[in-house]
């Protein structure tokens, strides 16, 4: 199957960074901008220059400082908002501005007062003006999947032929099915005349949690661009999971037959250093990059992961920069992740005293969950112990002392 290259269009620092409680300082987002490009992402959102000073500068210092990715900036259809934006991105070495408009009439009627007619002008007149600050030029039309797709593909159709070089087809509050965004994709690309003179990208919300899997159904369907953002952060519950989406193509080109250009090994410290700058932790099942992702505590698990991890791992932790997988000791776990984590503290027990560190430890692991190397070598030392004194005093062997749980306060 042959493979095709997937532009991936980072937006951690503007629709991520609209998330209540994710907001940057300009230098935090001049630091994830550089972290970015290390990544590897093809198009990093800086901002939304006419939202304030604060954004417009944050978009021109990573403008200055970030030369090797397309730097993009969101702008309305409104004059203003696309000279701020052309403005901003003056420094850029690869500028882009980004302009969007809602398409469906729900928005049209209710938001924006505004007839199919304007709309139509609105869209094609700013990319007319967005052209003379850059040649590369994308336009989204919000709220797409539930636009009338004729009218749709007229917006879709005028945009192209006025010079925008990518469309957007958002699913802007997360509505669609699979199903339903392959289909969509299919039908816009079959339909509009000028398809082919254009990059069509997908940028799918997480509102019935089907963000990333309705991304890779664009992708499915002829969407050469994805828009994601670290984490998965972005408005209401989020965009689509940067990482979720990679690592996807990554692990199923079997049937997705897709490449991007981001270095994996460098997602796990991308995750990072956003939660270290926003203050917000990444939840610990989180796919990919949560601490759990790589954790097994069940018994029957650790055991086939000791004998060979693709068991139960569909992938390498080293493949997005995580040191190793763990095996977590708990009331779940077997016998065996107990003798691996001893010999891995340079412990080697006998039978018999593995069994009695196994059930100290399901003991101590009811009280507080999770057991930890010094649980353990507490354990550990409490059966040893024993043993000797027991061969002392003639084999008689007391119940081994289980250390109390660390309470916090």
């Amino acid at each position: 199957m042959e493979q095709h290259r997937v532009v991936v269009f980072d937006t951690t620092l503007r629709d991520g960074e609209q998330a209540p409680g994710f907001s940057l300082r300009v230098d935090e987002k001049l630091a994830m901008a550089r972290r970015l490009d290390d990544l590897g992402v093809d198009v990093i959102e800086a901002g939304f220059p006419i939202a304030s000073e604060a954004d417009a500068e944050a978009v021109r210092l990573v403008a200055c400082a970030v030369r090797r990715p397309v730097i993009a900036a969101l702008a309305r259809t409104c004059p203003g908002d696309i000279d701020r934006a052309g403005a901003s991105l003056a420094p850029a070495a690869r500028p882009r501005i980004h302009t969007f408009i809602a398409t469906s009439d729900l928005h049209l009627e209710r938001k924006l007062g505004m007839s199919r007619a304007q709309c139509l002008d609105a869209a094609v007149a700013a990319i007319r003006l967005a052209r003379r600050y850059t040649d590369d030029v994308q336009f989204s039309a919000e709220d797409a999947t539930r636009s009338d797709l004729a009218f749709l593909c007229e917006v879709v159709e005028a945009v192209i032929a006025e010079g925008a070089s990518t469309i957007n087809l958002p699913d802007t509050v997360g509505y669609s099915t699979p199903e339903e965004m392959f289909g969509f994709f299919c039908h816009i690309l079959a339909r509009v005349r000028n398809a082919d003179q254009a990059v069509f990208s997908s940028h799918c919300h997480d509102d019935l949690g089907m963000a990333t899997a309705n991304t890779l159904a664009s992708v499915r369907a002829g969407a050469g661009q994805v828009e994601v953002a670290v984490n998965g952060i972005g408005e209401r519950a989020g965009n689509a999971s940067l990482e979720e989406v990679v690592m996807a193509m990554r692990v199923r080109q079997d049937v997705l037959a897709c490449a991007t250009g981001v270095h994996t090994e460098e997602l796990f410290a991308t995750s990072q250093l956003l939660a270290e700058l926003t203050g917000q932790g990444v939840q610990p099942n989180k796919a990919i990059v949560g601490r759990n992702a790589f954790a097994h505590e069940a018994g029957i698990h650790q055991d086939g992961v000791l004998k060979d991890r693709r068991t139960y791992e569909i992938m390498r932790p080293q493949d997005v920069g995580v040191p190793a997988s763990t095996l977590v000791l708990g009331k779940h776990s077997g016998r065996h992740a107990v003798k691996h984590r001893c010999e891995a503290l340079g412990t080697s027990l006998t039978r018999v005293q593995l069994d009695r560190v196994y059930r100290a430890m399901i003991v101590l692991a009811d009280a507080q969950k999770t057991i930890g190397d010094e649980d353990l070598a507490r354990i550990v030392d409490s059966v040893t112990s024993e043993a000797s004194d027991a061969v002392a005093m003639g084999g008689v062997m007391r119940p081994v002392l289980v250390p109390a749980p660390v309470l916090s306060r």
